[in-house]
C-alpha cells in the first residue's frame, strides 16, 4: 500500500484540530502540521495526537500549504483543513484510489455546514476540490487566499463527501469575512488589479445575486440568504480595501 502524508495548516484551531486529526489518524502514515503562531492549545493537541508540527510565520494560504507539502514524505498527499473531517467511508475510498493509482490526483466532493445547517446549493455543493494527489505531481497556487491544488497529471473524482464545518457561529462568520476580505484585497493589489470607485458596490451586488440566483442559494432558504449576504459583504470589503491600499501606495 502506498504511504500517505496528511498535511494541514493551523492558527488557533484548538476547537477543531483534535477532531480533524482523529478523523485521519488511522489513514495517515504521517501528519504534518504547519502552525503560524497559535496562542491556544493547537500545537499541544497536534503533538499529542502524533503530528509533526512546524512552527513558522504566515505568508498566505497558498505559500503556507506549499511549506506543508515540502515537508511531506509520503508517496501520496492528502490536504485537509482544521474544520474538515474524513468519514470512515471516505477513508476507504481514499485508500482504494491510492491503491488503484489510475490518476495522479483526486477531487473529493465537500458537504459544508453554515451555522449548523448543511448547505446543498449556494455554490457550496458538490464543491469538488482536489485534495489527494501523488507527491511531486502537484503544487498549491501561490494565492494569498482561495488557494487551490494545481495538478500536472490526470484528475479523477471520488464519490464520498468530505465534511466541512466551515462557519459555526455569527462571530466566526464576521471574523472569517474580515480575514478573507483583507487577504483578497492584498491579492488584488499584488496582481496589479485596477479598482474603480464603483467596483466595491458592483462586485458586492453581483456576489449577492450570483449566490442567490446563479448558484441557486434561494433553494437553501434563510441559510442561502445569509450566505449571499456574507459573500456580498466580503466582496464589497475586498474591493474597498484594495482601493484604499492603492490610494496609500
Amino acid at each position: 500500500m502506498p504511504s500517505l502524508s496528511v498535511i494541514v495548516i493551523t492558527r488557533d484551531e484548538a476547537a477543531h484540530i483534535g477532531d480533524c486529526l482523529r478523523s485521519v489518524r488511522d489513514l495517515a502514515d504521517e501528519i504534518v502540521v504547519v502552525d503560524s503562531g497559535s496562542r491556544d492549545d493547537t500545537v499541544r493537541i497536534c503533538r499529542e495526537l502524533g503530528a509533526r508540527v512546524i512552527e513558522t510565520d504566515w505568508p498566505g494560504f497558498g505559500p503556507q500549504k506549499n511549506r506543508a507539502l515540502d515537508a511531506a514524505t509520503g508517496d501520496w498527499v492528502f490536504s485537509i483543513d482544521a474544520d474538515e473531517r474524513v468519514t470512515p467511508e471516505l477513508a476507504a475510498e481514499l485508500r482504494a484510489a491510492m491503491a488503484d493509482g489510475r490518476a495522479d490526483a483526486y477531487a473529493v466532493p465537500r458537504l459544508s455546514q453554515f451555522c449548523g445547517h448543511w448547505v446543498h446549493h449556494s455554490g457550496w455543493r458538490p464543491d469538488y476540490i482536489v485534495r489527494l494527489f501523488r507527491r511531486g505531481s502537484a503544487r498549491f497556487s501561490d494565492n494569498l487566499v482561495h488557494e487551490s491544488v494545481e495538478p500536472r497529471g490526470p484528475v479523477a473524482r471520488l464519490k464520498t463527501s468530505l465534511l466541512h464545518y466551515s462557519y459555526t457561529s455569527r462571530a466566526q462568520v464576521e471574523a472569517k469575512s474580515r480575514q478573507y476580505a483583507e487577504a483578497g484585497a492584498r491579492e488584488l493589489r499584488r496582481r496589479g488589479k485596477q479598482v474603480g470607485p464603483l467596483s466595491p458596490a458592483l462586485h458586492g451586488a453581483w456576489a449577492f445575486l450570483r449566490t442567490l440566483l446563479v448558484k441557486r442559494g434561494i433553494l437553501d432558504g434563510r441559510t442561502g440568504f445569509a450566505i449571499a449576504r456574507m459573500n456580498a459583504a466580503v466582496s464589497y470589503e475586498k474591493y474597498r480595501r484594495a482601493r484604499a491600499l492603492g490610494a496609500s501606495a
